[in-house]
């Protein structure tokens, strides 16, 4: 099996490790409760997804 036979340089390991950033997600606001929510998603807290009730919510 081939090994590399000379070690790479610290930048071209840094070229190679340019596209491994994590990012952070977006939130957007609930139009019901105004908590924050991860897009395209039923809130967790009072299971609202566009302006109707589609799964229990946390919320009592």
């Amino acid at each position: 099996m081939p090994n590399p036979k000379r070690r790479h340089s610290p930048s071209r390991t840094g070229k190679r490790r340019a596209h491994d950033g994590l990012t952070i997600p977006s939130f957007s606001v609930c139009s019901n409760c105004g908590t924050p929510k991860l897009p395209h998603r039923a809130c967790p807290q009072c299971g609202f997804y566009r302006g109707r009730q589609v799964i229990e919510g946390t919320e009592k």
